[in-house]
C-alpha cells in the first residue's frame, strides 16, 4: 500500500522552492534588464513589485497545495469543482512545454562548464567560433540535452526526500559558486580603481523611473523570475509536512530569488564594466549574447592571471548550471506529481514525463538554426516557443486568482443562506474577500500573519496589473513587429492565438475525461483539519481520496501504484 509522501524539513522544502525559483532568467536575463532599464533605477520597481504580485502569489499556491495535497489539475478539480480542472490542466501544460526547450537550453550552460573546466573558452578563443559550432552540432546539442533530463529524472524518482537532497546540494554549491565568482568579479571592477559596475548596479536615475516602461519591465521580470503562478509551489506544498507555515516560506523564497539575481547582477556588471569599452551595449546585447558570447571574453581577462581566470569562467557556468536544473527538476515533478495524482505509479510516471520533454525537445536542438546579420548561430525554433507559451504562465496566474475569488463568493454566499451575512456589496466585501486568506493562509501554523493587505493586492491589484502586462506585450508587440497579424509569421501575435485557442479547447473538452478518474490526496499522517476539503466544490467528488484509500467502484485500483498500470497493461 502507497503512503504519502513528504519533505524531511523546513529546510527541505525551503530549497526546493527556491530552486524552483531561481533558474538561468535570474543569471542571464536580469543582468540584461537592469542594463537596459537605468540600473540601480531597474531595483525599484522591479523589489516593489516582488511584494505586489510575486509574494502574494506563492503564498496563494502554497495555502492551494497544503490543503488539495494534489498538483495543479486537482488543486483546481478540488478548489474550483470538477467542471474547472482543465485549468489545472493548461497550468502543468504551460510548464512542461516550457521544459521541452528549458532541457535544451540547460544543456547549453553544461555545456559551456565544460568548456569552461578544460580551457576551451580561454583567451584569444574566437566565442563566436565556439558558440556557432556547438549550435550547429545536433548530435552534441542532443547529448547535454539528454544528460540534464537524465540528471533531473534521477533527482525526482525517488519523490520527495530524493528532490530535497538535489535541490539542497545544487542550492548551496550555486550560492558558493556566485560568491566565487562576484569576487573575482568585483576584483576585476576595482582593480582601475573605480568600481563602475558597482556603480551602476546601485545608482538611481529619477527620469528613467518615472518611465512606465521601467514599471512594466519590473513587473515582468518579478512575475516570471519567481515562478510565482507557474504551479511551482502548489506541486511543493504537496509535501509539505502538517505544521509548516507557508507564509514564512512564500517571503523566503522571494527573497532568497531575488538576492541571488542581485549577486548574478553585480557579478556580471562588474565584470563586464571592468573590461569593455562600451558595457550597456554588451549588456543588452541580448540573454545568450551576454552569456556565451561576451562573459567568456570578459572572464578571460581576469586578474591573477591563467588560474582565476580559470576558476571564474567554471564557476559562473557551473552555477548557471545548477540554476537550470534546479529549475527543470520543479517543472518535471509539476508533470510527474499530476500524474501520480491520477493513479499512474511513480516509476511509469517519470518515465512518460521524462520521454516527453527529450522528444519533444529535440526539434528545439536542430530546427531554424539561423545565423542573423553579424553571423551569430540563431535557435529560431526554440525562440518560437518561448514566444508562444512564456506568456501563457499570466493565465496559470489569473486562473489562481480566480479560485479565491470563487471561494470568497462561496464562503460569502453561504453565510448569507446562514443568515450569518448581509446581502450586498459590503456583505461580499465583509464576509466573501477575507475568506480564503482566513481558512487557508492565516491556519495558526504561520509564523507571519497576514492582513487584509493581502486580500487587496488579490482582488485588486492583480487584475489591473495582469491587464496591463498583458496589454503592454501585445501593445508592444504590435507596435514593432511587421505583418504582426499574419498567422505564418513565428514571431507574429496570431500565431499565439492560434496555439493558445487550440489548446485550451482540447482542454476543456478533455476536462470530462480528468473529472472522471480518481484523483488521490497525499495527505500526511495526523494532518487532521488542515486536509478538511469537506467544504470545498470538490468536497463531495466521490472519486477523490487519500492515498492508500479504496474508492467505491475503484476496488481492484486501492493504490495509486496500480491504477493506471493496471489499465494500460
Amino acid at each position: 500500500m502507497q503512503k504519502s509522501d513528504e519533505f524531511s524539513s523546513r529546510w527541505g522544502l525551503i530549497f526546493a522552492t527556491i530552486g524552483a525559483a531561481i533558474g538561468t532568467g535570474n543569471i542571464w536575463r536580469f543582468p540584461r534588464m537592469v542594463g537596459a532599464n537605468g540600473g540601480g533605477t531597474f531595483l525599484i520597481p522591479w523589489l516593489f513589485f516582488l511584494f505586489v504580485w510575486s509574494i502574494p502569489l506563492v503564498i496563494a499556491e502554497f495555502a492551494l497545495g497544503k490543503r488539495s495535497r494534489t498538483g495543479t489539475v486537482g488543486t483546481f478539480r478540488i478548489f474550483g469543482g470538477r467542471k474547472l480542472a482543465w485549468m489545472g490542466l493548461w497550468t502543468a501544460w504551460i510548464s512542461t512545454a516550457i521544459g521541452f526547450y528549458y532541457a535544451v537550453v540547460a544543456g547549453w550552460c553544461m555545456n559551456y562548464f565544460r568548456l569552461g573546466f578544460t580551457g576551451g573558452l580561454d583567451s584569444g578563443i574566437d566565442t563566436v567560433e565556439v558558440w556557432n559550432n556547438f549550435l550547429q552540432t545536433t548530435e552534441l546539442v542532443i547529448l547535454f540535452q539528454s544528460l540534464v533530463i537524465a540528471i533531473t529524472l534521477i533527482a525526482i524518482w525517488g519523490g520527495a526526500k530524493m528532490i530535497e537532497k538535489a535541490n539542497t546540494f545544487m542550492m548551496l554549491s550555486l550560492f558558493a559558486l556566485l560568491f566565487l565568482a562576484l569576487f573575482l568579479a568585483l576584483w576585476m571592477d576595482f582593480s582601475d580603481g573605480t568600481p563602475d559596475g558597482v556603480l551602476f548596479m546601485f545608482s538611481v536615475d529619477g527620469e528613467i523611473l518615472m518611465e512606465p516602461e521601467t514599471w512594466i519591465n519590473g513587473l515582468s521580470q518579478s512575475a516570471w523570475s519567481c515562478s510565482a503562478g507557474m504551479g511551482m509551489a502548489i506541486t511543493y506544498a504537496v509535501y509539505m509536512r502538517k505544521d509548516e507555515d507557508t507564509t514564512l516560506n512564500a517571503f523566503t523564497m522571494g527573497l532568497a530569488n531575488n538576492s541571488i539575481s542581485i549577486i548574478a547582477g553585480l557579478t556580471v556588471l562588474s565584470a563586464i564594466f571592468a573590461v569593455q569599452a562600451d558595457p550597456l551595449a554588451t549588456v543588452t546585447g541580448g540573454s545568450s549574447a551576454i552569456t556565451f558570447l561576451a562573459l567568456p571574453e570578459v572572464f578571460a581577462q581576469a586578474p591573477g592571471g591563467t588560474v582565476t581566470q580559470w576558476i571564474m569562467m567554471w564557476a559562473f557556468f557551473l552555477a548557471l548550471t545548477f540554476a537550470a536544473l534546479t529549475s527543470m527538476i520543479s517543472t518535471v515533478e509539476l508533470c510527474v506529481r499530476n500524474f501520480v495524482d491520477h493513479g499512474f505509479s511513480r516509476n511509469k510516471s517519470v518515465g512518460i514525463t521524462g520521454s516527453a520533454i527529450f522528444f519533444f525537445g529535440l526539434p528545439s536542438t536542430f530546427l531554424w538554426i539561423h545565423l542573423d546579420a553579424d553571423g551569430v548561430a540563431f535557435p529560431e525554433f526554440l525562440e518560437v516557443q518561448d514566444h508562444i507559451w512564456g506568456y501563457g504562465l499570466m493565465f496559470s496566474g489569473l486562473f489562481i486568482a480566480y479560485t479565491i475569488w470563487q471561494y470568497g463568493w462561496i464562503a460569502w454566499r453561504r453565510k448569507v443562506d446562514l443568515g450569518e451575512a448581509e446581502e450586498g456589496l459590503m456583505g461580499y466585501i465583509r464576509h466573501g474577500v477575507p475568506a480564503f486568506r482566513d481558512e487557508f493562509v492565516n491556519t495558526g501554523d504561520n509564523d507571519v500573519w497576514i492582513g487584509p493587505w493581502w486580500d487587496f493586492l488579490m482582488f485588486i491589484a492583480f487584475p489591473v496589473l495582469f491587464t496591463v502586462l498583458l496589454l503592454s506585450y501585445f501593445g508592444d508587440m504590435i507596435a514593432n513587429t511587421p505583418n504582426v497579424w499574419d498567422p505564418s509569421n513565428p514571431h507574429g501575435i496570431t500565431i499565439i492565438f492560434l496555439f493558445w485557442g487550440v489548446v485550451g479547447a482540447i482542454f476543456i473538452g478533455f476536462n470530462h475525461v480528468l473529472a472522471s478518474r480518481p484523483l488521490y490526496r497525499n495527505v500526511p499522517e495526523g494532518a487532521g483539519a488542515g486536509a478538511d476539503i469537506s467544504m470545498l466544490p470538490g468536497g463531495d467528488d466521490p472519486l477523490v481520496a487519500n492515498v492508500g484509500d479504496v474508492i467505491e467502484g475503484w476496488e481492484h485500483l486501492s493504490s495509486p501504484e496500480g491504477v493506471m498500470d493496471a489499465e494500460l497493461s
